[in-house]
């Protein structure tokens, strides 16, 4: 009798398992029947950790939002998130343990310049995407990473040359120095502030430097006051930033203070206080309390709906924009979604509207480039636009 039916019953356990991937495949690494999981490498505690929080909570919101909906396919979003310190070398420790012990579909959110330049490598060599990167390096915008990198943001260099283009032609400013940091995100900085001057024929008056993950900014500030510029453009996170913006108005050293997206406005005008009136900071994201934008209004109901004590600002959305990104290109990908062809779907389909905010990408790209906006901070902590001519 067992003989006659075990013919049988295998051909229908094989039957079986033909028409379970009809319904739901689960034999990509980090998508289960119900969940696709992501993973953030990024500083969550210590001197930048404001950057790295902030980007999870827009992570988690947007992940929030989407799950309510049913999730996509009919999997939850789920994130795991590992501290790196803001440091090279635990970041690579992190990024591998998401990927061979987290197994993780995607990694999602990581913060800053030299922590990237040593993570991504490590993705493309094992085919594992690279979503959203809080960084505007040059070097992530290779063509050659297209197929494992996905930048939201616009590029350092756009940022530089909306800096300079501001200071020379609304300002009408001749002398300009640079305060940057002593690593691979100042010196991309750096790069793109030289060439925004080598444009309109003008050189730096001055550079001073300081080590990541410190605020020994005392000696690039007298170095930068002796050069008399009438403006400081600023290459570093929120507490140097802060803490040299304090030491230059102490000794009577008042230039105007330009920051990059990087430095985390938010983070920036809280460790000023009232020092911070005056300091401008460059946005590559729409303004996070203008809930007249449709995207806006969407992420600040996320961000409530994940937590109701959540402050909008400009790293939540951003984290939150990458969030609402791989859903709706996950979504596109279909029920059996893979690495490559969400990879390969977000490149060829080029432009997603994400509740009105267009994110592009290749070609789409070229024709709309990420925006770039001005903003300064006022006597109450808040920010307005820059006027411009």
């Amino acid at each position: 009798m067992q003989r006659l039916h075990t013919p049988i019953f295998t051909g229908l356990l094989i039957l079986l398992a033909l028409t379970i991937p009809l319904q739901v495949r689960a034999d990509e690494v980090g998508v289960s029947s119900d969940a696709i999981l992501f993973g953030q490498a990024a500083a969550l505690e210590g001197p930048s950790s404001a950057l790295g929080l902030g980007m999870r909570q827009g992570i988690l919101a947007a992940f929030a939002e989407i799950n309510a909906k049913g999730g996509v396919h009919g999997r939850k979003l789920e994130l795991i998130s590992r501290d790196d310190g803001y440091d090279p070398d635990r970041s690579v420790a992190q990024t591998t343990r998401l990927i061979e012990e987290d197994k993780v579909f995607a990694l999602i959110g990581a913060v800053g310049t030299p922590t990237t330049s040593v993570t991504v490598p490590i993705a493309r060599a094992r085919n594992v995407p690279f979503i959203g990167p809080f960084t505007g390096a040059a070097f992530l915008r290779a063509p050659d990473l297209h197929n494992v990198v996905v930048n939201i943001r616009a590029s350092y260099g756009a940022e530089a040359e909306a800096w300079i283009k501001h200071l020379t032609e609304d300002l009408h400013i001749k002398s300009i120095a640079i305060f940057y940091q002593d690593d691979s995100y100042g010196r991309d900085g750096l790069a793109g502030v030289k060439l925004a001057l080598e444009k309109r024929g003008m050189e730096l008056t001055a550079e001073g430097t300081f080590e990541r993950n410190t605020r020994a900014v005392a000696s690039a500030m007298r170095t930068l006051k002796r050069a008399e510029p009438e403006a400081v453009v600023m290459v570093g996170t929120y507490g140097p930033c802060a803490e040299f913006i304090r030491l230059s108005r102490k000794s009577g050293f008042n230039p105007v203070f330009v920051n990059i997206s990087f430095v985390g406005a938010n983070a920036l005008a809280k460790e000023l206080g009232p020092e911070g009136q005056g300091v401008v900071v460059s946005q590559v994201v729409p303004f996070p309390w203008d809930t007249s934008i449709k995207v806006v209004a969407d992420y600040q109901a996320a961000e409530k709906a994940l937590d109701p004590d959540l402050k909008p600002d400009f790293v939540s959305l951003e984290g939150y924009l990458s969030g609402r990104l791989v859903a709706a290109a996950l979504e596109m990908a279909g029920p059996n979604p893979t690495r490559a062809n969400m990879l390969q779907l977000i490149n060829d389909v080029g432009r997603f509207d994400i509740s009105g905010d267009i994110i592009a990408f290749g070609q789409k790209r070229r024709e709309t480039p990420p925006k770039v906006f001005l903003t300064v901070i006022q006597p109450d902590g808040t920010f307005k636009a820059v006027d411009r001519l």
